[in-house]
């Protein structure tokens, strides 16, 4: 009776695990809500008064990092460390760049412009290395609680997911609000604090995590961090936000100046140190994940999950280049061309990222249930053709966003039902691949590679958050519209996907 209650319920952990994920995220979207808003706010309102090309640039070099450095953190747990140290870490060094961003609002005429400009990019690096030791291991430290082919296990990250959309939907509210309504600094101040009572929370409830995610090498009966781990986690915390320092300190110090010239007739190349030492770096992580990937996996079957891994991911990227369009493009759509006012009152521009948090809470329960009714009734769908119907469910929605886009045209302001109708459809898109990928990662990567490969997973939601911020300036230049294209992406990459789907499931090697 007692193996029957734990094989048809979720361990206490999932839940420890579901609200320190929850206080991240409150923390995350919170901040991102504000970040193009904060950035083309006018000097005299405390923004930076950066141009809409500007701003959606720095989302995109922002995002897309946020989703890379999770290699970085993986490898870092599965080789030194340990999943739940690293987890620490992480949330600690969020929870320093979270108050520096909110420093660089409140210090608005203490301080110069250029000077403010400095602490906000330290701020958004330290998050960036803070979020990479985080992310891919909280994750994997669910999956340790379920066997690959437990049909709970994608319904135990349908939960975790709602964890995530939760903080998804409070962070825009409360820190959102906070922002736009009273003052930057305090919309970034309150995600300071939520990154802290998430640390907080998984330290009270640590022993629920039985010996899930300690250090390499623990002894047997130990179930929480000791003295010696918490010193690690502090001198490791402070010596990646001075090395965030010291690398932006040294990056500012490079000039800007071509120093590399390739000319022809037709084609030009002018290379400064900066561009060099971005290609070099890139180059040199997917060498090294290469060789990590090389190195841990072994035999035909791993092999061939781990095609379906980065195939998977490959197209993962089409639909975030177009999800993540809800920071930027479809965040301005909302300050600029939505009428948002509601019995007299504007509601915040911000408050429309709630939307598909909101969604995310109230459906995730049923997609849920639904993954365990099918798959009792041995009608579960293969992962490759939950993601092939996410994508065509994003294509969709862009579809409806090309149609407000037509209608907003000429500067008129139109119903905020438009972006309601877009969220929702593409929330449905989202609960097809994003909790399932996760899922599958911990299923299919190699057992000693799982963080690292879960950091592998995070960067095609870099590419794609990437693309999101950059497409517009470049379709821009071809005379080619955002939400168009994207609608036609998501579709062609929806078919390329089914059509691959049968070889896909044959190289899965029995996981579902």
């Amino acid at each position: 009776m007692a193996d029957k209650t734990i094989k048809e319920g979720h361990p206490k952990a999932l839940y420890t695990l579901f609200a320190t994920e929850m206080w991240e995220r409150f923390s995350y979207y919170g901040m991102r809500a504000l970040l193009t808003l904060y950035l083309t706010a006018e000097l005299a309102n405390g923004g930076f008064g950066l141009n809409r090309e500007e701003s959606l640039a720095i989302y995109a070099i922002f995002t897309g990092l946020v989703y890379l450095t999770p290699i970085l953190g993986g490898w870092v747990a599965d080789s030194f460390l340990g999943k739940r140290k690293t987890v620490y870490i992480g949330g600690l060094v969020m929870a320093v760049g979270q108050s520096l961003l909110a420093a660089s609002a409140f210090l608005v005429g203490s301080v110069d412009a250029e000077t403010r400009l400095f602490m906000f990019n330290f701020g958004l690096g330290v998050l960036i290395i803070g979020n990479g030791f985080f992310k891919p291991n909280i994750s994997t430290i669910v999956g340790e609680f379920y066997e690959d082919n437990d049909p709970r296990k994608d319904s135990a990250f349908n939960i975790f997911y709602m964890g995530i959309n939760l903080g998804a939907i409070l962070g825009p509210f409360i820190a959102g609000a906070l922002g736009e309504n009273v003052s930057w600094g305090y919309g970034y101040l309150a995600a300071s604090v939520g990154m802290i009572i998430g640390v907080l929370w998984l330290k009270f409830n640590e022993s629920t995590l039985e010996q899930k995610g300690l250090p390499p090498n623990s002894p047997d009966d130990k179930f929480i961090l000791d003295g010696k781990d918490w010193r690690d986690i502090i001198i490791y915390s402070i010596a990646l936000v001075v090395a965030t320092l010291g690398v932006i300190f040294l990056w500012n110090l490079i000039s800007d100046n071509p120093v590399f010239v390739f000319a022809t007739d037709n084609f030009l190349i002018a290379l400064n140190a900066k561009q060099i030492i971005t290609y070099i770096g890139f180059a040199a992580l997917v060498i090294g994940l290469g060789y990590t990937i090389k190195k841990g996996t072994n035999g035909s079957a791993e092999w061939t999950r781990m095609i379906v891994i980065l195939v998977l991911a490959f197209f993962n990227i089409a639909f975030w280049a177009g999800f993540e369009q809800a920071g930027g493009t479809m965040n301005l759509f909302a300050k600029e061309n939505t009428d948002r006012l509601l019995f007299g009152w504007e509601v915040p521009a911000s408050w429309y990222q709630n939307i598909n948090p909101l969604a995310i809470l109230i459906f995730a329960p049923i997609f849920s249930v639904m993954w365990l009714k099918l798959d009792a009734m041995k009608f579960n769908p293969r992962t490759p053709l939950k993601f092939a119907i996410g994508l065509f469910l994003g294509a969709l929605a862009f579809f409806i966003m090309t149609q407000a886009s037509n209608a907003a045209a000429g500067g008129n302001l139109v119903s905020p039902w438009w972006l309601v109708v877009v969220y929702l459809v593409l929330t449905f898109g989202e609960l097809m691949l994003s909790p399932i990928g996760l899922s599958m990662i911990t299923k299919l990567a190699p057992k000693k590679l799982v963080s690292v490969v879960m950091g592998l997973w995070m960067a095609s939601f870099a590419a794609g958050n990437y693309l999101a911020g950059m497409l517009e300036s470049i379709l821009h230049k071809y005379d080619f519209a955002l939400y168009p294209f994207i609608t036609g992406l998501m579709l062609a990459s929806g078919v390329c996907l089914l059509v691959l789907s049968p070889f896909l499931n044959k190289a899965m090697k029995g996981i579902h």
